[in-house]
């Protein structure tokens, strides 16, 4: 009799044992736990810890409530503006009541994937394509809110929708790049000109100051001659400056020539006299042309027995005045 009572007691022991491992269940911090006694909702979703159900008669099923980052594959579609694109996004959601996202649909992650792939396909055909390479972030409220009303009712709500890329043909591609580069270029002129406008304003302000001070412009000269032999160049090539003939101008304005006395002769004249032939080399000699500086020619007297006697010295030829320093240059 105790044997019986011992071997039932171990049975039922080792029934009970059974039964608590069969019905025990843990749920995780992020989990929820939808229990369905004979296929019905019992209760609200169970909270994470220890918990029991019935075995072979309630089902519980595990909910993530965490964020779940779902990649949305690349759609292709024709912008507002005729343009063939192709756009990938990514999707973040996550479960807030566990019950719905169970009883009302069967599948929420491939449901919220599919709701994804529709939107931005309807985005695409809404929008131009300036809006989707930089107006990025009125695109993904756009989305957010597209996706965001169906999945209420999943129990599921929508954190944030990213748009990823935006693929381009390459025909598109060579005219966007040709259009930047013209408008880059027309920047550069802009800026160029404008460069020289100051230029020129700067420049009119020191031949200004230059004028009032005329050392000022030969020391500029000095200093591009300088800046010119720094570069270790074989020829150097120096400006005639002006100041020089400005100087010779007034040198010979101030200081003009002063006439000898009467009968003299010029230094200058004299230096120009040929010396005399001797009588017996003396052969006749063809008429000089008359030349533009000399008034008149050297002259002649025959001695008393009939021959030439040695020329006498020519008088000193008058000599043009030098011309001014303006006509020389």
């Amino acid at each position: 009799m105790v044997e019986e009572l011992v071997t039932a007691g171990v049975a039922l022991g080792c029934a009970g044992v059974v039964y608590f491992m069969a019905a025990a269940r843990v749920i995780k911090q992020y989990e929820r736990g939808v229990v369905l006694r004979l296929g019905r909702l019992t209760s609200a979703a169970r909270e994470p810890g220890f918990t029991m159900i019935i075995p072979a008669i309630d089902r519980m099923r595990k909910v993530n409530m965490q964020i779940v980052t779902l990649p949305v594959p690349a759609q292709e579609g024709i912008t507002r503006d005729n343009v063939t694109v192709r756009v990938d996004a990514v999707v973040y959601f996550k479960v807030v009541d566990a019950a719905d996202a169970v009883i009302r649909v069967e599948d929420y992650r491939f449901a919220v994937s599919q709701m994804a792939q529709t939107s931005l396909r309807s985005i695409i055909g809404k929008s131009e394509l300036d809006d989707l390479l930089s107006n990025r972030e009125k695109l993904n409220q756009g989305l957010e809110l597209m996706m965001d009303s169906p999945a209420i009712g999943w129990g599921v709500t929508v954190d944030r929708v990213e748009i990823k890329d935006v693929s381009l043909p390459e025909t598109m591609k060579r005219s966007m790049a040709r259009q930047a580069e013209a408008t880059r270029d027309r920047r550069a002129r802009v800026i160029n000109a404008d460069a020289e406008l100051q230029a020129s304003k700067k420049l009119a302000e020191a031949a200004a100051a230059m004028s009032g001070q005329p050392a000022a412009l030969q020391l500029r000269l000095l200093q591009t001659v300088v800046a010119v032999a720094a570069e270790k160049n074989s020829t150097l090539v120096l400006p005639f400056p002006v100041e020089l003939l400005r100087f010779l101008e007034r040198s010979g304005t101030q200081a003009p020539a002063q006439p000898g006395p009467a009968g003299a002769e010029a230094p200058q004249a004299a230096a120009a006299v040929q010396e005399p032939a001797p009588a017996a080399a003396q052969v006749p000699e063809e008429p000089a042309p008359e030349h533009p500086r000399l008034t008149e020619e050297p002259s002649r007297t025959p001695a008393g027995d009939g021959t030439d006697a040695a020329p006498e010295p020519a008088p000193a030829p008058d000599l043009e005045p030098l011309p001014d320093v303006e006509e020389l240059t």
